[in-house]
């Protein structure tokens, strides 16, 4: 007998699945320690009035096999929206049959049919089985940028601190 996979759109009811694959996730990517969602904030950010973020979850014969979360970002270069998956998992249990693929599938499906000029998504570097298998599919791995990311404390820093010009402690632009 085969297993059958529904992929579908999480609803608010799903957000205890969602967690759980979040910090299943967090686990698999050894970044447990940056962990600091809870169930409220996570419903409030997926299907609170100012969500831009979407997630699809993965049922194998009714249980949950896999998640991604998505959303939209924008190409200048382009003058396009593109769609950005910030996370893609699926439990063990259910690897090597295709569910990977099938999410990829479904969410390269919605970004064609919104009319997004591009897909994209990061992976780590130490993960070479997903970065072989994105390749398989025809991905791009953009191995000359870097991602930079600004949190916690220096991002509190840098929101506060004054314009270029008027706060000598503020580094200048490289440009200047």
């Amino acid at each position: 007998m085969s297993a059958r996979l529904d992929i579908r759109q999480a609803t608010a009811e799903d957000v205890p699945v969602v967690l759980d694959f979040i910090r299943e996730l967090a686990e698999y990517e050894r970044l447990t320690h940056l962990l600091a969602i809870t169930e409220r904030q996570l419903a409030e950010e997926l299907f609170g009035a100012n969500s831009s973020v979407e997630t699809l979850l993965a049922h194998c014969d009714g249980e949950p096999a896999a998640f991604a979360v998505y959303f939209h970002n924008f190409s200048t270069f382009l003058g396009r929206k593109g769609l950005y998956l910030e996370d893609l998992y699926v439990r063990p249990a259910y690897r090597r049959r295709g569910y990977g693929r099938a999410m990829l599938v479904e969410l390269a499906r919605i970004a064609h049919e919104r009319g997004c000029g591009r897909f994209e998504w990061t992976v780590l570097d130490w993960n070479k089985p997903a970065i072989d298998f994105y390749r398989s599919l025809g991905a791009d791995v953009l191995e000359d940028w870097r991602i930079c990311r600004v949190t916690g404390a220096a991002l509190e820093q840098l929101a506060e601190s004054a314009m270029p010009g008027r706060d000598p402690a503020l580094p200048p632009d490289p440009e200047e």
